[in-house]
């Protein structure tokens, strides 16, 4: 096995033992669990950071393949869910993105896709991509919080399981948290929206309609809910049920998109801007 894969290896299983510490300390009520648990994260953030960077950045430029961009965004997430997890005691949070940070990690590991490689970035190209992906980051941690919102709920509506909320915060932080995290990240999805404008010349051609179709409605969905709280004083049930579609049409948006052109098509979206350069391993 090559050194490379044996770090996703190692890290992935890292990753999904903290996951299941994390789930341990929450069923047993053991704290220590849970600061082993956020030790075992940080360590694996650390891996997964050096895994990304050396698949990313090649001689040539960035290899913007499928994979390695979804490492790329699961890097994202877990960073800053782990620096939300300081202050606002939403590490349990992390049950939800360990596991799928885990599966990140093993398939840049073990896939072997074919390169896309940006040779040439615009500065606006740059911008629009890491706020795309700042974006996604924030609006994943919105739906966790949104998912651990709903599992609250059943608990209360369970009183046998009920001293499992202890270690959750309350409904009304959860809330908040969700809510500031759905801001900052339509705030965010705004300007990656703006800035992609640039480079869009022909939708058809650059293969952008369903990838910009999906962010755009996900966009405007995550706008509703955020006005209905502002206006209507949405809460519950129905901001987690809008949350976590919105959600779901963002990653389809994107990821999903991109999977079917890369993996399925064997296309890439282009732009005079970026400098794309594709070719198989075949």
């Amino acid at each position: 096995m090559q050194a490379d894969s044996l770090l996703a290896l190692l890290v992935g299983l890292a990753y999904v033992a903290a996951g299941l510490l994390l789930a341990l300390s929450y069923y047993h009520a053991r704290p220590v669990m849970r600061y082993a648990s956020l030790v075992l994260a940080i360590l694996s953030v650390i891996g997964h950071g050096l895994i990304v960077w050396q698949n990313l950045a090649t001689p040539l430029g960035w290899d913007v393949n499928f994979v390695n961009i979804l490492a790329l965004a699961s890097l994202m997430v877990m960073v800053l869910l782990l620096l939300t997890s300081v202050r606002s005691d939403m590490l349990e949070a992390a049950v939800i993105a360990l596991p799928g940070a885990a599966l990140c990690v093993w398939l840049i590991g073990f896939a072997s896709p074919s390169p896309v490689i940006l040779s040439r970035l615009a500065p606006m190209v740059e911008i629009h991509v890491f706020f795309s992906l700042l974006s996604y980051a924030l609006l994943s941690i919105a739906a966790m919080v949104a998912i651990l919102l709903a599992i609250q709920d059943h608990l209360l509506r369970h009183p046998r399981t009920i001293r499992h909320l202890e270690l959750l915060p309350p409904l009304t932080i959860l809330e908040t948290l969700m809510f500031r995290m759905l801001m900052g990240g339509w705030l965010v999805l705004t300007v990656s929206l703006v800035t992609g404008l640039s480079f869009v010349e022909n939708l058809m051609a650059q293969h952008l309609v369903h990838k910009s179709t999906l962010t755009i409605l996900s966009w405007v969905l995550f706008g509703l809910l955020l006005a209905g709280r502002w206006w209507y004083g949405w809460r519950g049930r129905r901001a987690v049920n809008l949350a976590l579609i919105a959600m779901l049409v963002l990653v389809l948006g994107y990821f999903g998109s991109k999977f079917v052109l890369e993996v399925l098509l064997d296309r890439t979206w282009s732009s005079p801007l970026t400098g794309v350069l594709t070719w198989s391993n075949g």
